[in-house]
């Protein structure tokens, strides 16, 4: 380490991921914190990083790259993340993506070697939760931290969102906006994969429920909680698909919430919603992180590791399915979901 490099006392933590691995993140950050007493610094990417996590707790300067793959000299998004990690000062680190295509900018940055911790060098282990991994991480200090402090006391297990007054009172005029009543619950059918070009039936594409499955699933819940309002999630491109899923159904008081759900708000909508019946995704993470129980259907990704785990302990069903011995949503009925539904505990009404 260099004696006239800047110093900070702030961990780092270089974490681009999806909507849900940032959710997920949150562990991480409130390890972090507690231990160190710092605000946590990120370098991350993606639309949504900023909008899900600044002015959460424990959560300090947030540096947003676009992409870690293009030239250094031809991204104008590494070049100011590498200027503001410099005037930042180096610090402990904690590098958490799976590939080391983000870890130039912290070379060019001039953060040595022995102040990071690398991911790669403390694999996964055998049965352990996305959060639990975080959680365990954040314990390893760098070899180059002459102070570590010391360890804290065991916080609880899982992720978590705050939801601020200024989310809440943005909710509550959009809601009376849209003519949405409250109780509701709230489904999130598509992910990222299902409105790409070509049929949505994709093999790439494995989070694919049809959505006549989906239509009888929201029939159901209107027969059994007829004084809900019944939200459909998602962004812009999922709004096509919300449409056809409510024409199918073909029951009142459902609304398609797509066309204008940013990050803060979807995360206030889950903190109010009952319940949550969706897809293993983004929102699935979101609604365990502010205590939402949930119905949740998984393809290919690894329940053990991806199940959705809030700190408030929100209860999760969870829901596999098989397709020629191999693991696939399509082998879900939604006979089972609807039996998943029946057996859930709502949460009690939230104002909004």
């Amino acid at each position: 380490m260099s004696a006239e490099s800047a110093r900070c006392d702030r961990p780092l933590v270089v974490r681009c991921g999806a909507f849900g691995d940032m959710v997920l993140l949150t562990a991480m950050i409130r390890e972090l914190h507690a231990r160190f007493r710092r605000p946590v610094d990120l370098v991350t990417s993606g639309s949504w990083s900023e909008p899900l996590l600044a002015g959460q707790p424990g959560v300090g300067e947030i540096f947003c790259v676009r992409s870690r793959k293009t030239p250094y000299l031809l991204s104008v998004g590494q070049r100011r993340v590498v200027r503001g990690l410099r005037r930042r000062g180096i610090g402990p680190t904690w590098y958490c993506d799976g590939t080391h295509a983000a870890m130039a900018m912290l070379v060019r940055a001039g953060i040595p070697r022995d102040l990071i911790v690398d991911v790669a060098q403390h694999p996964l282990l055998a049965g352990e939760h996305a959060t639990e991994q975080w959680h365990r991480l954040a314990q390893i200090m760098p070899e180059g931290l002459e102070t570590p402090p010391p360890p804290g006391r065991p916080l609880a297990g899982g992720c978590q969102l705050a939801v601020s007054a200024a989310q809440l009172l943005d909710l509550k005029g959009w809601l009376q906006k849209r003519g949405i009543g409250t109780p509701l619950v709230v489904v999130q059918a598509g992910n990222k994969r299902t409105m790409r070009r070509g049929p949505r039936r994709l093999a790439v594409n494995h989070k694919y429920w049809p959505a006549a499955r989906w239509a009888e699933v929201i029939r159901h819940l209107r027969g059994d909680l007829p004084q809900h309002a019944i939200v459909l999630l998602g962004t812009g491109p999922e709004f096509a698909l919300n449409r056809e899923i409510a024409a199918l159904a073909g029951v009142s008081g459902v609304y398609n919430a797509a066309d204008d759900l940013p990050i803060a708000r979807l995360v206030a909508l889950l903190a109010r919603a009952s319940a949550l019946i969706g897809v293993d995704s983004g929102p699935a993470h979101a609604a365990a992180a502010v205590g939402c129980p949930q119905v949740v259907l998984f393809g290919r990704a690894s329940p053990t590791l991806y199940r959705p785990r809030g700190t408030a302990g929100a209860e999760v069903r969870l829901l596999t399915g098989e397709v020629n011995g191999q693991p696939n949503m399509l082998g879900i009925a939604a006979k089972a979901v609807i039996e998943a539904w029946d057996g859930l505990t709502l949460r009690l009404p939230q104002g909004a």
